[in-house]
Formats: structure tokens, C-alpha cells, sequence
């Protein structure tokens, strides 16, 4: 596959779960935040805790490799925190809650996508 399928791909996860969030009282502020080499997929605000929350998306189109949760590494926590603690210092944003929330997409053939979303995944 392509890169710019897998790209595509990807951004269509990221649809999924902004529509998600939107329809679950979340407030969108940014999609694909970048600092150097790093991205944060969406930065949103929960209008029920007024938390600012990153959200990393994961999308998968089948489970040949897995469940979608399972692509979040240490490492790639890790990258999270450190992208999540830019886009603050970045906006001049202090003493604020924070959370960092895990959104899956599982593309199935027949079906909808299966979208999982797990508050406050990465302590």
C-alpha cells in the first residue's frame, strides 16, 4: 500500500473519532498538532470536566496485527507525554487539567467502525 493511502487511511481514523468526541460533548481544538518531529492527533476540551485532553487515534483495518491498542508502546507513550507537554509550553498553557485518551477505529467490512475510547490511557 501506498503512503499516501496509509496517510489517507489514517486521517479517515481521525475523522471517526473528532465525530466521536463531537458527539460525546467534546470540544475539537486542534487536529494534528506538530512540534519537530512529533504529532498529537487531536487536542480537545471535555466540556463535562473542562479537561484539555490529547488524543492519539489508532486505526486499524483488520486484526492481522492486532487490536489497535495494543500499537501504543512505551515508547510511543513516552513520545505522547513529551508532545503533550510542547503543545502546553507551545500555547502558554499552565495549571490546567490534562488527560491523555486512546481512541481505536476498526474498520470491519460489513459493519460500522468499531471505535473504542479509553480516558485517561497513558498515566
Amino acid at each position: 500500500m501506498k503512503p499516501d493511502n496509509n496517510k489517507s487511511f489514517g486521517n479517515e481514523g481521525e475523522d471517526i473519532a473528532s465525530d466521536y468526541l463531537k458527539k460525546n460533548g467534546y470540544e475539537i481544538i486542534e487536529r494534528n498538532y506538530r512540534f519537530h518531529k512529533g504529532e498529537i492527533d487531536i487536542v480537545a476540551k471535555d466540556k463535562e470536566t473542562n479537561y484539555l485532553v490529547f488524543v492519539e487515534v489508532k486505526s486499524r483495518k483488520s486484526l492481522e496485527y492486532g487490536e489497535p491498542e495494543y500499537a501504543i508502546t512505551p515508547a510511543k507513550s513516552k513520545q505522547l507525554k513529551r508532545m503533550a507537554n510542547y503543545y502546553l509550553l507551545d500555547n502558554h498553557i499552565q495549571n490546567h487539567d490534562c488527560r491523555l485518551d486512546v481512541i481505536t477505529v476498526l474498520f470491519t467490512p460489513s459493519n460500522p467502525p468499531l471505535i473504542n475510547h479509553y480516558k485517561n490511557a497513558i498515566p
